[in-house]
């Protein structure tokens, strides 16, 4: 098993170096073909998910898998919609590799370029979710990067089919190379993944609190993502109340096993609280007052409810209580949604919206390979450009540094 994972990786690692210098137009045409292969297959698709479906029926009877990952798990229609569309959509985003972030002359014909590239080789592991080959595919090629995915088990029949179907597109691109998209399928390809800091450059994790902090234990490879999806509404006494209604219904309800669901209500004790239980409730959302822990992840019709007496303490709460994910405060006051926005520390902080916008799709990303609440690299949603890192070059002619440690020669630094 070592040695079989080993050879993927290093091929992945080969394969980074090919798809690195890759054209744009060669990629964008690999990524219609995907789009379109989809579309022409999507009916396979829909079978091979409907195998997983019959057979998480039993996982979630079993106790092995909650309702939220059921959920997760079907693909319908307007899900399938949105994945061809993602495909389409970052082909059609500008390219995030080569772009030209600093140039400065150090000195006359010294000139120093920083410059996006591909990180190299990733390595994905997710739960539930078999749109995400999709996603991770399409975003690993436009922003010329190889990737190892590890789907869960309960999406293996929809993972394969999908997987099979974006190949057969690619094998069909003239110039494409092999093993830029490499599919596991077991733990212990998790376990070797992990050890594979020769190859891979970087993880990231699509899942739940258990399978990030295991990731983060067991690996020297730097990771990308978060653990939970904690995510906050504040209804300052400024909130226009209708609005409050509507958006935090909408947050909890939309779709509530999303890790950007709102978890917690903060309302200020100055607003008509048992107005905004009332409509909950008649939403089909249970308002929990008293929980176990603030520090709670529902993923179904459950929040948590709390009566605050200032905008200081609702701040105070979510900065100690929330994952950092996504935080939304509802208010007509400008100077309280400006000291909200600044001072709370999460990756999404917003005003007036839906906490269910964190997503890269709505971003305009094209789709994204997960959401980072981490405070380096990548921040929130991560697409393209969370995908490519930066690199340093000079030229010059025949500069050396003994000339300015001396003062025969200085530097002006000019931006150019």
């Amino acid at each position: 098993m070592e040695k079989i994972f080993t050879n993927i990786a290093e091929n992945a690692k080969i394969s980074s170096k090919k798809i690195a210098v890759l054209t744009t137009k060669l990629k964008n045409k690999a990524l219609l073909n995907i789009a379109d292969s989809i579309e022409q297959n999507k009916d396979r698709i829909f079978d091979a998910n409907k195998l997983d479906l019959k057979e998480a029926e039993e996982l979630v009877r079993s106790g092995e898998i909650n309702q939220s990952t059921y959920n997760r798990l079907k693909l319908d229609e307007n899900k399938m919609r949105d994945m061809i569309q993602g495909v389409r959509d970052i082909a059609s985003l500008e390219d995030p590799v080569g772009k030209i972030l600093l140039k400065r002359e150090l000195d006359e014909g010294l000139v120093l370029t920083k410059i996006s590239c591909p990180i190299g080789v990733l390595g994905i592991i997710f739960e539930a979710r078999p749109d995400v080959i999709t996603q991770v595919s399409a975003l690993a090629i436009k922003s010329s990067n190889a990737v190892i995915m590890k789907g869960g088990r309960e999406s293996s029949n929809t993972n394969k089919m999908i997987m099979s179907v974006i190949q057969e597109a690619l094998s069909k691109t003239e110039g494409f190379p092999e093993n830029v998209l490499n599919q596991v399928f077991t733990r212990e390809d998790v376990a070797e993944m992990l050890k594979q800091d020769k190859y891979i450059d970087l993880i990231i994790p699509r899942g739940g609190n258990k399978l990030v902090k295991f990731i983060k234990e067991n690996t020297k490879i730097p990771v990308l993502g978060h653990a939970d999806g904690i995510c906050h509404i504040y209804v300052d006494e400024f909130a226009d109340i209708e609005k409050a209604k509507k958006i935090i219904i909408d947050a909890k309800t939309q779709y509530p096993s999303a890790c950007n669901s709102v978890e917690t209500v903060l309302v200020h004790k100055n607003i008509n609280d048992k107005e905004i239980i009332s409509a909950l409730q008649d939403a089909g959302i249970e308002v929990i007052f008293n929980p176990e822990s603030w520090h709670k992840e529902y993923g179904d019709k459950k929040l948590s409810f709390k009566i605050v007496g200032s905008l200081d303490e609702a701040i105070e709460h979510i900065n100690e209580f929330s994952s950092g994910h996504t935080e939304s405060i509802i208010t007509e006051n400008e100077d309280n949604a400006r000291k909200f926005m600044q001072a709370v520390d999460s990756a999404g902080v917003y005003h007036n919206v839906s906490t269910r916008f964190a997503d890269g799709f709505r971003y305009g990303f094209g789709a994204e390979v997960g959401i980072s609440t981490n405070k380096t690299h990548a921040r929130g949603p991560v697409g393209l450009e969370g995908l490519t890192i930066y690199k340093y070059t000079i030229e010059g002619n025949g500069h050396i540094v003994k000339d300015y440690a001396e003062g025969v020669k200085s530097f002006h630094h000019r931006d150019i």
